[in-house]
């Protein structure tokens, strides 16, 4: 049985593949996001990566308050402009894995 969305934080992984000649150029929109994306009131991490075994893959893990924060981060004008430009520098559709932390004891 898979547990409700939870009202608490929302933490998440997206991956973002370039196409294979847009490595910088999303690199470049990725790093962009960042300080504005960290600024939002509903966010306490949004953390860029690249897989260094697979150049042009990259990972944000994101950590926001809740559904709302996400919704409004992804209505944001600097989210809404590299929205704008996915066709030209993705080469699949962002994935989002959500993730529930396990409470160690």
């Amino acid at each position: 049985m898979i547990d409700a969305l939870p009202s608490g934080p929302l933490v998440a992984l997206a991956r973002v593949k370039a196409k294979p000649s847009q490595r910088e150029p999303l690199q470049a929109a990725l790093v962009a996001l960042v300080e504005p994306s960290r600024a939002e009131a509903g966010c306490s991490d949004y953390t860029l990566f690249e897989l260094r075994d697979e150049p042009g893959t990259f990972y944000v893990r994101e950590t926001w308050a809740d559904q709302e924060a996400l919704d409004f981060h992804m209505a944001t004008p600097h989210f809404r402009a590299f929205a704008a430009r996915f066709d030209e520098l993705l080469d699949e559709p962002i994935r989002l894995t959500r993730l529930r932390e396990i409470p160690v004891t």
